[in-house]
């Protein structure tokens, strides 16, 4: 049976999950799971964890709803986005933002109830910065909009650290840091493919207003100071050489990458480097986790 054969609030509850961008999401909770690990010394609390994880995945899909129905004008522009049933009409607008405030109000609640104040308020934080100052002001504005706005998407893991210990530390910073480096050569490959459909939009990615030489150069720089930036939980002691090896790899391989791209551009290459740079987010911070529970100290 085709999706058309379905009935009507299954086919509209499938068109609001994928708004929710449930593989985006995955990745923001991986992160945020990880915090929460990292920031206890051994497991943390199940009760904590299990309303964190599901409170944070309901902010997160709720600002991606949120995102897409900003954006759904832009996205009928692009072919990479104009599948969105905000652009097709699968569900209504009103419908969209209504089941979007519903599951950020839930998550924050879940957040609120369950683990501690300062954790919802960063999560309301990182989704106003989200779906309100990236999406409205920073994406349609300036070039360095991933720079800035990627301040939101850096901050899982700060949100997993606060919701086990209440507050936020060195090393969840560092954590962040580590996000905010990588999301500029991450999107930035993905721009430089779909160059085109953003300029078809009308929106100022680095590859069209500054070109493709430009962006790759950018992104080979990024990927230098990520690299360094991930040796800080080894300075800090939180980290030992099971870490440092895979750190060690996992940059060597993007470094890699990215200078071929440098050197030789080809659509293919750049996509590669999009796909590489997720697996190279999810492979730092599992090494992180592994690390923190088979520690084998730095000095």
């Amino acid at each position: 049976m085709n999706a058309l054969g379905l009935p009507l609030w299954r086919r509209q509850s499938q068109a609001l999950w994928q708004l929710a961008k449930p593989k985006v999401v995955a990745l923001i909770v991986f992160c945020a799971v990880i915090g929460m690990f990292l920031a206890s010394s051994g497991l943390p609390d199940a009760r904590v964890v299990i309303p964190a994880t599901l409170g944070i995945a309901l902010v997160a899909g709720a600002a991606a709803m949120v995102n897409c129905l900003v954006e759904r004008g832009l996205d009928a522009r692009m072919r990479r986005t104009a599948w969105r049933p905000t652009v097709t009409g699968e569900v209504g607008l009103a419908q969209t933002l209504l089941v979007a405030l519903l599951a950020g109000a839930a998550g924050l609640a879940l957040l609120i109830v369950c683990c501690n104040a300062l954790t919802a308020w960063l999560t309301l934080g990182t989704f106003v910065g989200y779906a309100v100052v990236y999406t409205l002001l920073l994406k349609p504005l300036t070039p360095q909009n991933i720079v800035i706005g990627g301040a939101s998407g850096a901050m899982p893991p700060v949100l997993g650290w606060a919701a086990v210990t209440g507050d936020v530390s060195a090393f969840a910073l560092v954590l962040f840091l580590i996000i905010y480096a990588w999301t500029p050569p991450h999107f930035w490959a993905l721009a430089l493919y779909r160059r085109d459909d953003y300029a078809r939009a009308g929106l100022p990615m680095l590859p069209v207003t500054h070109g493709q030489r430009y962006t790759t150069l950018s992104i080979v720089l990024y990927s230098v100071l990520l690299a360094a930036i991930t040796l800080l939980p080894a300075a800090l002691g939180q980290a030992g050489w099971i870490y440092l090896v895979a750190a060690g790899a996992l940059n060597g391989r993007l470094l890699f990458l990215a200078v071929r791209l440098h050197r030789q551009y080809a659509h293919t290459l750049a996509r590669r480097v999009f796909t590489w740079s997720i697996w190279y987010l999810a492979g730092l911070f599992a090494a992180l986790l592994f690390d923190h529970y088979w520690l084998i100290p730095f000095s």
